[in-house]
């Protein structure tokens, strides 16, 4: 559905917080600014997260220096930048499984972030200048961790895109097509951090958006650095990531050889077995508790708000609108087995007649899709500033170019930086980056793919567009709605393909592909403001960034198709309509993608009325929510307000399993917070990315396993689960 980066920052009265009395003092004099600077320039509040989750943090201006600290010129090194792409590496192959499993991926910022200080302060003190020591601060501890949110990012493409693309058979099978896709992921891997580079002032300078996961990084490594137990500090917060990837990885792996004990609790279909023959429903509806490490790890940081909105969507479509539309014939199950009447299926996706006969399934993808798409574009509608305020900001080089004077585009928009002119990018450099980005995918889709040259400039402006949405959500929400976001740009251009006459099944290749470049920009785009977020308040070089940026883009190109060839040959279900009720990954971004492919080139749209109906009417309700959102509601009740993204996602992902451990991953950090805040500074941000990067990494094993032919599927117990058929 979309990348997350979910974290609530806080900063506990009193206790070992890491910080010093002066820093202390600053965040306490700088409270009242933080919470009026963003709303009161523009008129509207930037984001809920400010006041709810930042405590007394100033998020808008640079952390003031450490006076005993060491000077730190260091901002790009190869040792950062070769560990950050390495820590990288494994997210992006834990995010592939991820992505595969629920639609969503993770982003590698406070992974890299402390992983990164645990390899490289010991190093800088063991070892000798030339072998690769020497002083490691905060700025180079920023290199790293940038390293590492571009080497883990793209995941998304092979977890949405290119599935749909196999399903519809449009493409021969991903070993075969290994050169297409490397060719492509490296088309989708820059744009994203050239786009971004003309919008950090306007989003960070002087909209001043909080990016919590950036301001969450720029703690964590501040904490690491900076005070007299700096260092002990380091040490518990990196053991406790440890162990927490190391239970995650290793329950992943076990559970996988006595799933229904360990993984999955059926319990309903004990309670059917016991006797109780009306409560089969639950189970047919998908309702069973999962100990899934990195979605309780996830709620653990989202925090209520969006804990509650996904799992109110789940139980919304999964409990009260699929029993009703399935009553009232809208919808029909499949039957799993005659030796157990009442066990139906209702995750398939049948497509023998989709209109009249859909499986709920297909029925709730097209409410989802409208409520992601409602919701993200009237949020952009209400931040109407934003959007001219980005237009403006890419006049400035053409008005250079064309030598006229920048107090005729707007003399207030003129904004103060505090980075040094040379840290900063030059113009040349994220132009030029733009330029050759545009001529290689001109190449790769024209010879590749036969797309018109046109078409893929057509599809380049529409991705800075939605660049620009995606990272104005992840600046105010934290959460990038890429899925939306791509799926949008696939009406678009379907729209365009069949204006111009093309062939159906080119149509849907065509769509898919400017979808994917639109997610992958959008990604990269909005992981890339993030981290300069995190630069800013630790006044790090945005230029040494995006060198490190560009060297972990390279790790995730690879690394990202090579885990997705894994997975399709230890998982041939994940590209194949056939088994997808009993595949081990859902794969639920891929139904929405698909089914916009087939619609756009359909004679007549393949969608029921009755959820044709309901999708305007959900589409209408997030549109109508968000405007009284931003225009009546005062920004400090944001946080009561449903999130609609997180509701839409929960329509698209037929499982159950994941909104109910987010929502119990975020009551666990809430009352943790409530009840040990010092506590819970400390270790949160660590538990919950071992658990996350611990369980992605446990299910690249259990693929090594299934292609081994020992998997928990050979040897494993079906004990638990229902139907006495192995359910792992």
């Amino acid at each position: 559905m979309g990348t997350v980066e979910v974290t609530n920052l806080d900063i506990a009265n009193g206790g070992d917080d890491g910080l010093t009395l002066d820093e202390k003092n600053y965040f306490v004099q700088h409270k009242e600014n933080n919470e009026e600077s963003s709303s009161v320039e523009q008129g509207y509040s930037t984001s809920e997260n400010s006041k709810e989750d930042f405590g007394f943090i100033n998020t808008d201006d640079p952390f003031p220096e450490d006076p005993n600290a060491d000077p730190d010129d260091k901002n790009f090194t190869f040792r950062a930048t070769l560990v950050g792409c390495v820590l990288g590496g494994v997210i992006a192959a834990s995010n592939v499984y991820l992505g595969l499993k629920t639609g969503w991926t993770f982003g590698a910022s406070l992974f890299g972030s402390i992983f990164g200080y645990a390899i490289l302060k010991p190093m800088s003190k063991a070892l000798p200048k030339y072998l690769g020591g020497g002083y490691f601060g905060p700025k180079e501890n920023v290199c790293c961790q940038s390293a590492a949110t571009a080497a883990g990012s793209l995941g998304l493409l092979f977890t949405s895109g290119f599935p749909a693309a196999y399903q519809l058979g449009l493409l021969s099978s991903p070993k075969e097509d290994f050169g297409r896709l490397v060719t492509f992921t490296a088309c989708c891997a820059f744009y994203g951090m050239f786009f971004a580079i003309p919008l950090r002032k306007y989003y960070i300078l002087k909209l001043k958006l909080v990016f919590p996961s950036g301001v969450a990084a720029a703690y964590t490594i501040r904490s690491l650095h900076v005070g007299k137990d700096a260092e002990a500090n380091a040490r518990k917060k990196t053991k406790c990531l440890i162990v927490a990837f190391c239970v995650a990885i290793t329950w992943r792996v076990v559970s996988e050889y006595a799933p229904g004990l360990l993984w999955d609790w059926h319990i309903f279909w004990g309670l059917y077995k016991a006797g109780w023959q009306g409560i089969i429903e639950a189970e047919n509806w998908g309702w069973v508790w999962e100990w899934t490490p990195a979605f309780i790890g996830v709620g653990m940081l989202m925090g209520l708000n969006s804990g509650v909105s996904v799992f109110g969507g789940s139980f919304l479509a999964w409990a009260i609108i699929g029993p009703a539309i399935v009553a009232t014939g809208k919808a029909v199950g499949t039957a799993v087995s005659p030796e157990f009447p009442g066990y139906i299926s209702y995750a398939s996706l049948v497509m023998d007649d989709p209109i009249n006969a859909p499986s709920p399934r297909y029925w709730m993808i097209w409410p989802g899709t409208m409520m992601l798409l409602c919701g993200s574009f009237a949020e952009v509608g209400c931040n109407y500033k934003t959007v001219y305020v980005a237009f403006k900001s890419m006049m400035e080089p053409l008005a250079r170019l064309i030598n006229k004077p920048m107090s005729a585009i707007a003399e207030e928009d003129m904004i103060y930086d505090p980075i040094p002119k040379s840290q900063q990018v030059p113009q040349w450099m994220w132009m030029g980056g733009v330029v050759l980005s545009t001529f290689f995918t001109c190449l790769v889709l024209g010879l590749q793919f036969q797309q018109n040259v046109g078409i893929t400039l057509l599809s380049i402006i529409f991705a800075f567009l939605f660049s620009m949405i995606g990272a104005e959500c992840t600046g105010r929400t934290n959460i990038t709605p890429v899925t939306s976001l791509g799926n949008a740009s696939q009406l678009i251009f379907g729209g365009v393909a069949k204006g111009v006459g093309q062939a159906p099944v080119q149509n849907q290749l065509l769509n898919l592909l400017a979808g994917m470049v639109t997610l992958g920009a959008s990604e990269q785009s909005a992981d890339m403001m993030s981290d300069l977020k995190t630069a800013h308040l630790l006044g790090a070089s945005p230029r040494a960034q995006l060198y490190a940026q560009l060297f972990g883009a390279i790790v995730s190109i690879f690394m990202s198709v090579l885990m997705y060839i894994l997975f399709s040959a230890a998982y041939p279900c994940i590209n194949s309509l056939s088994g997808q009720a009993t595949c081990t990954f859902p794969v639920p971004d891929v139904g929405a993608w698909r089914a916009i492919a087939t619609a756009i080139t359909a004679p007549t749209l393949p969608i029921p009325p009755s959820s044709g109906y309901v999708s305007i009417a959900f589409g209408l309700i997030a549109i109508i929510v968000t405007v009284i959102k931003y225009f009546y509601i005062p920004s400090r009740y944001h946080h009561f307000v449903p999130n609609f993204n997180a509701i839409g996602v929960a329509f698209i992902m037929y499982v159950t399993t994941f909104p109910t451990a987010m929502l119990f991953g975020s009551l666990v950090a809430f009352v943790w917070k409530r009840k040990f805040p010092s506590n819970y500074v400390m270790y949160c941000y660590a538990v919950a990315a071992g658990f996350i990067a611990g369980e992605g990494l446990g299910g690249i094993v259990n693929a090594i396993l299934q292609i081994a032919g020992v998997s928990g599927a050979v040897f494993g117990t079906a004990v638990g689960c229902p139907g006495n058929t192995y359910c792992g």
